[in-house]
C-alpha cells in the first residue's frame, strides 16, 4: 500500500520556477493604453482660395500601463465631422517608458472646403456652441520584453464634443483596442 516517494529539491525548484514564470506571464499580459484629449489650439489659418484651412495643435495625454517600453511608428489620425473627412493630425514616431504617462502634441489641419460642404450644420453647431468630431487612428509599434520584440497595433476611436468658438473640450469618449501581432 505505501510506496515511498523520493522527494527532490530539484523537482521542487523547477516547480517553483514554473509557477513564478506563469504568474509573471499572467501579470505582464498586454493592457490597452489610454488616450485623453486635453486641449485643442488654433495655430494658424492658411488661405487656399476660395476657402480658409485651419491648422491646429492637439494635446493628447497617453498612458502606457504595460510593464514594457514601447516604440511606435508614425501614423495619421483622421478627423471626421458629420461622418465626412474634415482633416487629419500627424502622430510622430516615438517611444514611451513602461507604466508611464506622456503628453503628445499632434499637428493637425482642417480642410475649409470640406467644412464649407457642411456649412449649415457648422453654423448651427456654432450657434449651439457644441460641435461633435470623431477621430480614428491605427498606431503600430514594438514592445520589448527581455530580449524579445513583440509587434502590436492599437486602434483608437474618439468621439469628442468641442465648443467651436473657444475650442474647449466639453465631453469625450475614447476607446482603444490593442492587438498583439504574431511574429
Amino acid at each position: 500500500m505505501g510506496k515511498k516517494v523520493k522527494w527532490s529539491w530539484t523537482s521542487a525548484a523547477i516547480g517553483a520556477a514554473s509557477a513564478t514564470a506563469a504568474t509573471a506571464m499572467f501579470l505582464a499580459r498586454p493592457k490597452d493604453p489610454t488616450f485623453h484629449l486635453i486641449s485643442i489650439s488654433l495655430t494658424s489659418f492658411k488661405l487656399s482660395l476660395p476657402v480658409l484651412d485651419a491648422e491646429l495643435l492637439l494635446t493628447v495625454h497617453v498612458t502606457n500601463p504595460n510593464a514594457a517600453p514601447i516604440h511606435y511608428s508614425p501614423a495619421t489620425m483622421s478627423i471626421l465631422y458629420d461622418g465626412a473627412p474634415l482633416g487629419s493630425a500627424e502622430v510622430e514616431a516615438g517611444s514611451q517608458p513602461p507604466r508611464s504617462c506622456r503628453l503628445l502634441h499632434l499637428r493637425g489641419r482642417l480642410d475649409g472646403l470640406e467644412l464649407a460642404h457642411h456649412a449649415r450644420r457648422f453654423f448651427a453647431d456654432v450657434a449651439r456652441r457644441e460641435m461633435v468630431l470623431d477621430a480614428a487612428v491605427d498606431i503600430a509599434g514594438v514592445a520589448r520584453v527581455l530580449w524579445w520584440d513583440h509587434r502590436f497595433r492599437v486602434h483608437v476611436d474618439s468621439h469628442v464634443t468641442v465648443d467651436p468658438v473657444f475650442l474647449d473640450v466639453i465631453e469625450q469618449e475614447n476607446t482603444s483596442q490593442l492587438e498583439v501581432l504574431q511574429a
